[in-house]
């Protein structure tokens, strides 16, 4: 599942033009990133982050890189295989 701070119209429309075929959650109080800890100060959106969560609710891996976009998928992949 993905989860942003955009405004439920705005992730469907997301979703529509990339055919993801997962979940998008909206958070737009930004209560989960904060959560997560991926909240930043005022108005600038929340830290890229990408946590891997196991069937017992536990975060087997968080992947954090605001650059490189391939490390997110490449590194949650790899996480799930060590499984």
């Amino acid at each position: 599942m993905g989860i942003s701070a955009d405004q439920v119209d705005r992730q469907l429309e997301f979703d529509t033009r990339n055919n993801l075929g997962f979940p998008l959650l909206s958070d737009p109080d930004r209560a989960i990133a904060s959560q997560f800890g991926v909240k930043r100060m005022g108005p600038l959106p929340s830290k890229r982050a990408t946590f891997v969560i196991g069937t017992d609710s536990r975060v087997v891996a968080a992947i954090r890189s605001e650059t490189n976009m391939h490390a997110h998928a490449d590194e949650a992949l790899e996480s799930l295989g060590a499984r």
